[in-house]
């Protein structure tokens, strides 16, 4: 019996029929909204040429798109760099056996993870704006990626602790045997074996910091991001659909190639090593884990 068929019956012909004709009723579904989508659109002339003859010239690109363009992807490197080991420090620390810094970590992860994101970028800029000396044109970027870090770090804690606590106790008990300390243990036995484990709810979170970057370009903060730079075009030729549409297949872009390169970077590790026997993917982060283990593999510290 093939691992396909353990967790369900092979559909017999009419069960593929079925599925069959629900297909083509989604399909069908589909055309008629994209149908509808473009009909509304026709009827304000949104697919008038004039208002897409901008996007043909290089001077829309170099002036308003790229330098856009640039900003996004400038705080959301920025924003990754810094949330990952944020997160693997405060996911550990949520692990320690020892209440003085399990019980603090877990409160800083809780608290920020309750707090849209958005609400971050303004606090950090007005934190900046009157306790700081930073250069009011770079303010914005700083703002931006400390709200992102606060959350995304936050959240990134919990796949690191889910990833460390799917894999079987046997892992950190053989360690712990061969006289390993659990700081040890930890970074060079459970860790390792864990990011394999971890890539694809961690890739799912790198795409949302990326997406997350259009909400710095708010009023309250202006980060010249992608759709903040593109502004300008919309009051210049009249074009807020088509310069939406440019810019969301630019994200499209964007994200597929984030995931492609994840992809890529999971079947290269699986190809050298393989997870361990009993461990579960990590596909998102839980709202809630188990604070403590009880074997030597759960302390961190």
């Amino acid at each position: 019996m093939s691992a396909q068929t353990v967790l369900y019956d092979i559909p017999g012909p009419k069960a593929r029929a079925r599925n069959w004709l629900y297909t083509i009723l989604f399909i069908l579904v589909l055309a008629l909204a994209a149908y509808y989508v473009y009909v509304g659109f026709d009827e304000k002339n949104q697919w008038a040429g004039a208002l897409w003859d901008p996007f043909l010239k290089g001077s829309t690109w170099s002036e308003f798109i790229v330098p856009g363009l640039l900003n996004t992807l400038k705080a959301a490197a920025l924003s990754i760099v810094i949330a990952l080991p944020i997160g693997a420090l405060l996911g550990i620390g949520r692990l320690s056996e020892h209440k003085w810094i399990r019980v603090p970590v877990g409160a800083v992860v809780e608290f920020f993870r309750a707090i849209p994101v958005l609400l971050l970028m303004v606090f950090a800029a007005a934190f900046y704006a009157f306790y700081t000396d930073i250069d009011a044109e770079i303010r914005p970027l700083f703002a931006a990626v400390t709200g992102l870090v606060l959350y995304n770090g936050s959240v990134m804690a919990e796949v690191f602790r889910a990833g460390i606590l799917s894999l079987p106790k046997g892992q950190g008990e053989a360690a712990s045997a061969l006289g390993m300390r659990k700081t040890q243990i930890m970074m060079t036995v459970l860790l390792p074996q864990a990011v394999t484990l971890m890539l694809p709810a961690l890739v799912s979170q790198l795409v949302v910091i990326l997406k997350d970057t259009a909400l710095a370009g708010q009023l309250t903060i202006g980060f010249n991001e992608l759709i903040r730079s593109t502004g300008p075009l919309t009051g210049l030729y009249g074009n807020t659909i088509p310069t939406l549409i440019v810019v969301a297949i630019i994200f499209i872009v964007l994200n597929l190639i984030l995931t492609k390169f994840a992809s890529w970077l999971e079947n290269k590790l699986a190809r050298r090593k393989k997870a361990p026997k009993g461990a579960k993917p990590v596909h998102s982060a839980p709202s809630s884990v188990v604070m403590q283990r009880d074997d030597a593999s759960g302390g961190a510290l």
